[in-house]
């Protein structure tokens, strides 16, 4: 089991909303962690009003795959949620940092916003980042 966050386990931050898991479950929950550490990182990202040659942010994370979409969340809002039917899943790079316990999910920013450019590179500080990354690339090819 993940090393959860102190503020996920004082004050729940970063658990699913109980909606979204209710979705989820009908969908077939493949992996599920809740309240890990995660970051994003801006890399020469330029969006109407934002713009950073580099940016990381912190938060609590959760991330889920199901038979049907691969999902994560910062906090309570989703920040990836894409249908294996999506052919943007094929533009999502995929792999393992530190030692295997971290999943990182890079892309190019305008892939899910025309008005964005540079890289976001999302952070999922996972004891499951091995599962996460074999399943995924079982799913996707």
């Amino acid at each position: 089991m993940s090393k959860k966050a102190l503020s996920y386990r004082l004050f729940g931050v970063g658990k699913i909303p109980e909606q979204f898991v209710a979705a989820l479950k009908l969908e077939g929950i493949l992996l599920m962690d809740e309240g890990i550490k995660g970051s994003v990182t801006y890399l020469d990202f330029h969006a109407p009003g934002k713009s950073s040659s580099w940016r990381r942010q912190w938060y609590t994370a959760s991330i889920v795959l199901t038979q049907v979409r691969l999902a994560a969340l910062m906090y309570s809002n989703p920040i990836i949620n894409v249908p294996f039917t999506d052919e943007r899943i094929h533009k999502l790079q995929f792999s393992l940092e530190k030692e295997g316990e971290t999943l990182l999910v890079a892309f190019d920013a305008g892939l899910f916003h025309n008005d964005w450019s540079g890289k976001i590179e999302y952070r999922f500080r996972t004891s499951q980042a091995q599962d996460f990354l074999k399943m995924l690339r079982e799913r996707i090819g």
